[in-house]
């Protein structure tokens, strides 16, 4: 059978089956187009029907969250899991909590997890899960109503060795810890391995706070030595304040580069003596304040609520905000003011045309599923933890976070040299080197 054809069909019943989930569709589209060479060198993966499979989520679930408000007023939302893919064991994914949140956000979140679970060599499936209920201005106690709620519906599917949710955009120690005492409230088990993202204290991870964002520099910083380059005096920009921006600002200075911008839903900041971590993490973290009010206690600063990061001067980008977020006006514009490395802290967050002007302009481009890989890895650290009832250092927990994306990049880089033509298609070399791992396993398995 002619790959290229299959290929082309497989993507054309996605659209049928899931109609009107564009972030699903484009998803699918971007690892399914770097797949030809691996099936024309794996036939027996077009024989047995692993692409079908593979889009069609094992298990989608969708339910009724009430929760009552501090009016008392009654208030309804929807939650979502969607387990998609257990070949490599049990389905591993965040919870994202914002009222953009739909099935087909889910299910693209969920198939990029697939690929990023297989590339951590962790032994973790494919899932991920939400609500389109909103916390911010909510209250402690609204919050812990809300979660007790989801978890009364959600807690019948989790297990330690069946589907183990972390945190996502929305959801931090916080939500994990209602979330965990529902949990073991409901089930009478104190199984810690079943949420990860906890506090430190019983039962989470050193540096899983931290871990998105580190393993984002680092990937990026593996990138940029393929080029006898570091970070070292190199000017950077970080879209978004939240988790994964915040530590990616820590560990660009502590490489020795220089953050000027970062941004949020309102507007942008730029300090261009290098953002200060201590007023960013009291603004953002304490406070939970807007980008506006660091601004306004720092006199090297300023907000703009026209543009975005991507109009300023860079040698590397670190878009951690949200899915499509940089396009293909941001992409040019990057280029022409010097970007040399763009890593993706967040999920997709470069539209397929961003992707394609890097590309040509021989910027180097790490995808989400490989750069971001640092937090769904350091969660399975913390399940690693969590099952020998140990704990590790901070130290030794980061050192083993280094190691899994200077693997994770030293993989992507060699798989495509193996596959393509260019060492520097990190696209391809994380899309064939997760499916292969995938679909090795669902062979090995049967027709499930």
């Amino acid at each position: 059978m002619n790959v290229s054809a299959h290929i082309e069909a497989v993507y054309a019943e996605v659209q049928r089956r899931n109609p009107g989930e564009a972030e699903f569709h484009q998803a699918a589209a971007e690892v399914l187009e770097s797949l030809a060479p691996a099936l024309e060198q794996h036939p027996e993966y077009v024989e047995s029907g692993i692409l079908e499979r593979l889009c069609e989520p094992e298990r989608q679930l969708m339910f009724r969250v009430p929760w009552v408000d501090d009016q008392g007023a009654v208030r309804v939302n929807r939650g979502f899991r969607v387990e998609f893919n257990s070949a490599l064991g049990p389905y591993k994914g965040g919870l994202r909590f914002h009222p953009s949140v739909n099935l087909g956000i889910v299910k693209f979140l969920g198939f990029e997890q697939i690929f990023k679970n297989a590339l951590t060599g962790m032994g973790i499936g494919g899932g991920k899960g939400g609500s389109d209920f909103d916390p911010k201005g909510r209250s402690d106690a609204e919050i812990m109503r809300f979660c007790q709620s989801f978890m009364t519906e959600l807690y019948r599917h989790l297990g330690e060795h069946t589907d183990v949710p972390a945190g996502d955009i929305g959801v931090g120690g916080r939500e994990i810890g209602y979330l965990f005492g529902q949990y073991k409230r409901i089930t009478n088990r104190y199984e810690s391995g079943v949420l990860t993202g906890k506090p430190v204290g019983w039962g989470g991870s050193h540096a899983r706070t931290e871990a998105t964002g580190y393993g984002a520099v680092y990937f990026a910083q593996e990138m940029l030595a393929t080029r006898g380059e570091d970070f070292d005096g190199r000017r950077v920009v970080v879209s978004g304040s939240g988790n994964v921006a915040v530590y990616a600002v820590e560990k660009v200075h502590a490489l020795g580069g220089r953050v000027v911008a970062c941004s949020d839903s309102t507007g942008y900041l730029v300090d261009e003596d290098g953002i200060d971590l201590e007023l960013l993490k009291e603004v953002k973290e304490v406070r939970r304040a807007r980008l506006s009010a660091y601004a306004e206690a720092r006199p090297t600063a300023r907000f703009s609520t026209r543009g975005t990061v991507y109009d300023l001067a860079c040698d590397v980008a670190l878009p951690c905000a949200t899915q499509n977020e940089l396009g293909r006006e941001d992409a040019v514009a990057l280029v022409k003011n010097g970007v040399r490395a763009v890593a993706e802290g967040a999920n997709m967050p470069c539209t397929p045309e961003a992707v394609e002007v890097f590309r040509e302009a021989g910027v180097l481009f790490g995808p989400g599923k490989a750069a971001n890989a640092g937090g769904v890895a350091t969660s399975g650290l913390e399940m690693r933890q969590n099952a020998a009832r140990d704990t590790w250092s901070f130290e030794e927990t980061e050192s083993r976070l280094a190691q899994v994306m200077r693997d994770v990049h030293t993989e992507c880089r060699a798989t495509a040299e193996a596959y393509g033509t260019d060492a520097d298609d990190y696209v391809l070399g994380a899309n064939v080197a997760g499916f292969l791992k995938v679909a090795e396993a669902m062979q090995a398995q049967g027709v499930i």
